[in-house]
């Protein structure tokens, strides 16, 4: 299939590509809580610092700010392709079109994550037993609201480029949508999509100079880190007594969800609209020495809060040796 990118600044910018709704088969139980006394101490309190954490992106940030998304606003040295045959190839021209692709790619993956956070989270208030989950559940649908009108506002007025989602992120976004059993949609997406997201905003934190995209992710972080909190606390004891043969759903089902985030962040998007080899390029995203830990470093938030919930199994810490991200088990967890 072809990569259709919506490149505002084209004559065609008029017919935007992306304005498309799909549905998804999605079943799961809505369920009426009539006590609404506090039930759950720490969730009420993350409510009520939720609340208190509300800002208004129009006043907020400063979309004043002048960016030129050809500029190296992350150093050059950071892409997997810096150096290798294909770079020094490339004219200075192409230099400044592959930073400017590279990092809508990026920023519309963020983007579309963002749209999928809001929909679980719009699924929980309705899923969750508990009255403090959905107090606070609510407040995160608002977050990523929020959110998604940020990163879309900032690529269509900064970048006037958009990409569309990653099959990977499609994949698996739909897997949690129409998980029927709520404590997948807590996993899939408090634990690992938030989790990642959080390691991946805060290197986009470090390594930026653009100060606009710098202010937005540090206060994406902000909201991000309470919403993986609300999955960590959510499912505190959960896993504790359960069946082997429901553990085992679930051992599986996060090895899966792993492997298509390590898999997103391949671009094979970016190679086909500019037209680069795909097989060379792919083969130094996956080798690249700089790629491979920054693939390795997005599970840092992920496997602690695995192990703090209960799911760092046998099973699970014998996958992750093998993907070399084990070694994160004891890194601080999100709370």
């Amino acid at each position: 299939m072809t990569v259709q990118v919506l490149d505002r600044r084209a004559p065609a910018a008029e017919k935007p590509l992306h304005e498309e709704i799909e549905a998804v088969l999605s079943k799961y139980d809505t369920l009426y809580n009539w006590n609404y006394e506090t039930q759950i101490r720490e969730l009420r309190e993350l409510y009520e610092k939720a609340k208190r954490d509300q800002w208004e992106s129009g006043e907020t940030l400063k979309w004043e700010t002048q960016v030129d998304p050809e500029a190296p606003n992350s150093p050059d040295e950071m892409h997997a392709l810096f150096g290798t045959e294909i770079w020094r190839k490339l004219s200075p021209a192409d230099i400044r079109k592959l930073r400017r692709h590279s990092s809508s790619w990026s920023l519309s993956q963020f983007m579309h994550g963002e749209q999928g956070a809001l929909l679980t989270a719009s699924q929980l208030v309705s899923a969750v037993p508990s009255t403090d989950a959905k107090f606070y559940a609510s407040t995160q649908v608002m977050d990523e609201a929020r959110h998604v009108e940020v990163f879309s506002k900032y690529l269509n007025e900064k970048y006037e480029m958009q990409y569309p989602i990653s099959p990977h992120l499609k994949k698996l976004l739909d897997s949690i949508l129409t998980e029927p059993r709520w404590d997948f949609k807590y996993v899939g997406m408090q634990i690992l999509v938030e989790g990642l997201a959080l390691a991946a905003f805060q290197m986009t934190y470090n390594f930026t100079r653009e100060p606009l995209i710098k202010d937005l992710t540090h206060y994406v972080m902000k909201d991000e880190s309470r919403h993986v909190a609300f999955g960590v606390l959510s499912l505190k004891g959960y896993y504790d007594d359960m069946k082997a043969s429901e553990l085992r759903d679930r051992e599986d089902w996060i090895y899966e969800a792993v492997i298509l985030m390590r898999d997103r962040f391949l671009m094979q998007e970016v190679w086909e609209a500019l037209g680069y080899p795909m097989e060379d390029c792919m083969n130094h995203m996956l080798n690249a020495p700089a790629t491979k830990e920054f693939r390795k470093i997005l599970f840092s938030k992920i496997v602690p809060n695995l192990k703090r919930v209960g799911l760092l199994t046998p099973k699970l810490r014998e996958r992750f040796q093998e993907l070399d991200i084990l070694k994160f088990e004891n890194w601080e967890a999100t709370a």
